[in-house]
């Protein structure tokens, strides 16, 4: 079985029903939000429980250890997101809300995003990113991305962000 999210296959409804049913496990929630970093994700019980989960369903867990790394990642960020709203994450973060003359992610936090060297440099950067997203953003969308992490995915996101007109553009 091929690691992959979306909403059509095992790994995206799961992960999505689970996300859904944080709102009624308020502890899980909290003990995931509070976690700075990739590493205190994965030794916490509520991303456990979930990996053995996600392992049960056919996730492989042996192959490669940055792939679980980026599965922690996943559920740290997915913990912060209140509002799945399907979109490219990338283009989420640079629309423009009526009335607004900003994107709410700007053009040099995005660049950052994009620079991010590892995962935990990732996670960090995002997770300071959601908040100014008022925590709205595709959910299947942003773990596959995550999860597939690399130079297709960046530019990915640099053709979706609608990148701000300059004054002599």
């Amino acid at each position: 079985m091929s690691d992959h999210f979306s909403r059509d296959n095992v790994f995206g409804k799961t992960l999505l029903k689970w996300w859904q049913d944080l709102e009624d496990d308020r502890a899980s929630r909290a003990i995931l939000r509070r976690a700075p970093t990739v590493t205190a994700l994965t030794l916490s019980a509520p991303y456990q429980r979930l990996f053995r989960r996600f392992q049960a369903i056919g996730w492989n867990a042996d192959s490669v250890a940055w792939r679980n790394d980026r599965f922690a990642a996943i559920v740290g960020l997915v913990a912060h997101v209140s509002e799945d709203r399907p979109g490219a994450p990338a283009k989420a973060m640079s629309y423009k809300p009526p009335g607004e003359d900003r994107p709410p992610v700007s053009e040099l936090r995005f660049t950052r995003l994009l620079e991010s060297p590892d995962i935990d440099s990732l996670f960090v950067g995002l997770r300071r990113t959601l908040p100014l997203m008022e925590h709205r953003i595709d959910v299947i969308a942003l773990a596959d991305d995550i999860l597939h992490w690399g130079d297709d995915r960046k530019k990915r996101w640099a053709y979706a962000y609608e990148w701000p007109a300059r004054a002599n553009d």
